[in-house]
């Protein structure tokens, strides 16, 4: 029979919180404005920023004043980074925390705000993709043109000159 010592689950580390932040968060603030700067690759002033401006809420702090962040404000950076990895503003990413902050009445609004986010993504990937074709094909001509100092034939000088 388990103990409810034995039954709990570990405390994860700050990084592996924000690496897999998943299920329930320890509201319990534990981890220091260093440990979470390492974990989310954010510069502390960037996190204060954050603080300053909304997109985390209040953060904890220690008796010496130091800021104690917990699981979830791990978490709300984990996403917040992958927000701002799809290209989101800082003011779109702001709307949505506060969306979020209202509750299930905004659920339809905030899935429209990532659904348009998706969107750009895709479509940046797109872009990317064809960016990716350009530049394997420029490789190619120029492991050709290798190939010519060691007797393969030279591409059409006109696909270079023209192609840039």
């Amino acid at each position: 029979m388990a103990t409810p010592t034995s039954a709990r689950t570990a405390r994860r580390s700050c990084a592996e919180v924000f690496e897999h932040p998943v299920g329930e968060a320890d509201r319990t603030s534990r981890h220091t404005i260093g440990e979470v700067s390492a974990a989310s690759g954010l510069t502390a002033h960037t996190l204060r920023w954050y603080e300053r401006i909304g997109l985390l809420d209040h953060i904890d702090r220690a008796a010496g004043g130091q800021r104690r962040y917990c699981d979830a404000d791990v978490h709300r950076l984990a996403f917040l980074g992958k927000l701002r990895l799809t290209g989101m503003s800082v003011a779109d990413m702001l709307r949505y925390v506060e969306m979020a902050r209202l509750g299930e009445q905004t659920y339809e609004e905030r899935r429209q705000l990532l659904v348009d986010q998706r969107e750009e993504v895709r479509q940046r990937i797109v872009d990317l993709q064809a960016t990716l074709a350009v530049l394997d094909h420029k490789i190619d001509l120029y492991s050709g043109l290798k190939g010519a100092a060691d007797g393969a034939r030279p591409p059409h000088r006109a696909e270079e000159v023209h192609g840039a």
